[in-house]
């Protein structure tokens, strides 16, 4: 077997280039997967070599064999210039932004984004005299109303975090691109292979690996991938700090890898077939998932995205939370949990009026969070009706 040649890479699928991205057999003794590498020294064969430091692996937390599989074929997928990998989702947001901002700084973040993103910002950024200001996640280019001269950087989530808000990512790409300032993205509801960053033009792309490129929930990982111009301020910032993850994390990452469109495109058919049962059912005021025609911002989904995961909000009609209660504990087959991405279904109950501050959420009922794994869509359903039914019963009492 041949090495695949740069032009041959170039013209293969996203599928096959799954199956190939990062793997060097040659170099494990023909083994098909890259090996865990543990370790912290790498011994170098004379004082010269020593001296020159320009070894391929030097030490444990620059790099071995593992994590560069995973940053090289993570990589190639995103269409980035380079790629670290880190112990957290939330590790790879600090990061991305640790690496775009100073000390005076203002920084740009969509309402709608992830919540411990929010608490990085307003706690550690605030101490570092970085001012954070919200927006709403629908301005798209309006955003330029907002670009101050210490502008520094702008976050975005699309989807958003629970709600599900669409952003005109290009859009706002051009505003920040147009005022010298960094765009940061947390891809990680639909990953590269649904939307390619920074062909859409983000600077800094961050992914929670702890969700579909694990798919089992059985590790912790953050990856922040960076094109041509914020790379070398990426692998320095990433330097500065030796946050580097496990290497059994990295080694079951790659392993996800080879399977994570399958597995995305059965999230996405079960996903859907869900979120269009949901639109059906008496109990369901409104289902908050962007592949949806009604959804407001099927549009941009529609032009923007390549696809759709299985993680969607649904907002109820109006009921007590003692019969929510009883919907969620009497449930069988959803678990609850604050992760998604694995095979196994979740849902969780939110409510951001709490801590949105530049919009004003009100939906008009609960709001619940699934993540649609891979059990069969029947059962699930029908674990749903018997726990709609129990809702009813308690909402009557």
């Amino acid at each position: 077997m041949s090495d695949l040649d740069p032009e041959t890479r170039k013209t293969l699928r996203p599928r096959t280039r799954l199956v190939y991205a990062g793997r060097k057999p040659e170099e494990q003794f023909g083994y098909v997967n890259t090996p865990i590498y543990r370790g912290s020294t790498v011994l170098s064969p004379t004082a010269a070599d020593l001296r020159r430091g320009d070894a391929r692996f030097t030490y444990g937390t620059e790099g071995t064999p593992t994590t560069e599989a995973l940053e090289t074929a993570w990589s190639e997928l995103a269409g980035a210039a380079g790629t670290v990998l880190v112990p957290t989702g939330l590790a790879a947001i600090a990061l991305a932004l640790m690496t775009a901002l100073s000390a005076g700084d203002h920084l740009l973040v969509t309402d709608s984004a992830y919540r411990p993103t929010r608490r990085f910002c307003d706690g550690y950024l605030k101490r570092m005299n970085v001012e954070t200001e919200y927006y709403d996640p629908t301005l798209g280019a309006g955003v330029a109303t907002l670009m101050r001269p210490n502008t520094r950087a702008i976050l975005v989530e699309a989807p958003g975090s629970q709600t599900f808000e669409m952003q005109d990512v290009p859009a706002i790409a051009d505003v920040a691109h147009a005022h010298g300032a960094c765009v940061i993205m947390d891809n990680t509801w639909a990953t590269p292979l649904f939307f390619p960053p920074h062909a859409r033009g983000v600077d800094l792309a961050i992914e929670a690996g702890t969700k579909y490129l694990s798919g089992h929930s059985d590790l912790m990982l953050g990856l922040v991938s960076a094109n041509e111009a914020w790379n070398g301020r990426l692998r320095e910032t990433y330097g500065l700090f030796a946050m580097n993850a496990g290497p059994e994390d990295c080694f079951l990452a790659l392993r996800g890898l080879r399977t994570l469109e399958l597995r995305l495109r059965e999230a996405e058919r079960q996903g859907l077939a869900m979120a269009n049962w949901f639109m059906t059912r008496p109990e369901v005021k409104d289902v908050l998932h962007p592949a949806l025609p009604h959804d407001p911002g099927h549009a941009i989904w529609k032009r923007d995205f390549l696809g759709s995961s299985g993680l969607f909000s649904v907002i109820l009609h109006p009921v007590s939370q003692a019969a929510v209660d009883a919907f969620l504990d009497s449930l069988q087959l959803f678990g609850m949990g604050y992760s998604w991405g694995g095979y196994e279904s979740l849902v969780i109950p939110f409510d951001c009026s709490r801590y949105r501050t530049a919009t004003h959420w009100s939906p008009g009922g609960p709001g619940l969070r699934f993540q649609i794994g891979l059990e069969d869509v029947a059962d699930l359903q029908a674990d749903l009706e018997r726990a709609f039914a129990v809702m009813v019963e308690a909402a009557g009492k």
